[in-house]
């Protein structure tokens, strides 16, 4: 068995189709499939279904492909520590945003890696935290930027900044009179929350002190659809402070900072812990600070770099 093998089980698994797996790992077709033939007849299983379309893997070959996942990323984290004694500001990161992070964080930071850091290349994704953790733990990604704590033995958290939640009013809420909302007094009749599945919404419901009241509470897809349902229907929303920063000059007149508690959210990278790659961890740390508020950054951050 060789990392290469593991690589074309892998690139199947992917593709679900040889000629494009055999493509994107830069060898014939044939070659491909001789040494994943090979690889089957070492350890006599079939690892794919060769007469689905596309093709699948089998029950053990799914076994195999989640392990061969953990195998590569372990030997890529080898070569990235050889390779950071010879280049410093090099090498791929993938990294996985949460959708309430995404639109703040994402478009600047392509433009920072791009000007500033040309050695180093950012293939990032968008999903809901429950698949990021997955995918950590799969290795199918590298990073996760996310909110925190996600109380895991097997991950790292690196806090990197805390936002603050207000309250986004329709001028014809009675909330829109106050000129601050008492956390604790948030009432759930024409709260408008994310779906299911984000972190966002848990914590929105928490605030109210109170579970989903399905009766009451209204429930959309994104921050951007919440507040344009707003705006069309009344009511009230919670969103990040940092979306502030995307809405026009009159939405911005339906903002209401959320006091006693103040609610703030801790956004951290997370790693596997037996991530290595430390110099790209703070490449990226960096260029994130770059875009966050200062008065928002973890105080930690600001005086030490990140070790691992």
């Amino acid at each position: 068995m060789t990392l290469q093998q593991l690589e074309y089980i892998v690139a199947v698994d992917n593709h679900r189709h040889f000629v494009r797996a055999a493509e994107a790992c830069g060898v014939t077709q044939s070659t491909l499939s001789s040494m994943i033939r090979k690889l089957e007849t070492e350890l006599d299983i079939v690892i794919f279904d060769r007469d689905s379309h596309p093709v699948r893997p089998t029950a053990p070959g799914e076994q195999l492909i989640r392990q061969a996942r953990v195998v590569l990323f372990n030997a890529s984290q080898l070569h990235e520590m050889v390779r950071a004694e010879r280049a410093a500001d090099v090498g791929e990161v993938r990294l996985g945003v949460i959708p309430t992070i995404a639109p703040y964080v994402l478009p600047q930071l392509f433009r920072v890696v791009h000007e500033t850091l040309p050695g180093v290349r950012l293939r990032a994704s968008e999903s809901r935290t429950e698949l990021l953790l997955r995918k950590l733990k799969l290795a199918e990604i590298d990073v996760a930027l996310m909110t925190t704590p996600v109380d895991d033995d097997e991950l790292l958290e690196i806090p990197l900044y805390y936002e603050r939640f207000v309250a986004y009013v329709s001028p014809g809420e009675p909330l829109a009179d106050r000129r601050e909302i008492e956390s604790a007094e948030m009432p759930s009749e024409h709260l408008w929350v994310l779906q299911e599945g984000h972190c966002l919404r848990n914590q929105v419901m928490n605030l109210c002190g109170r579970e989903s009241a399905y009766s009451v509470v209204y429930e959309a897809g994104s921050i951007d659809t919440l507040v344009k349902v707003v705006d069309l229907n009344g009511g009230y929303t919670v969103i990040p402070e940092l979306h502030v920063a995307l809405l026009r000059e009159e939405q911005r007149r339906c903002i209401r900072p959320l006091v006693n508690p103040e609610p703030v959210r801790e956004v951290s990278f997370v790693v596997r812990r037996d991530f290595v790659r430390e110099r790209l961890l703070n490449l990226l740390a960096g260029a994130l600070r770059s875009i966050i508020p200062e008065r928002m950054v973890d105080s930690r951050l600001k005086r030490f770099a990140i070790r691992l």
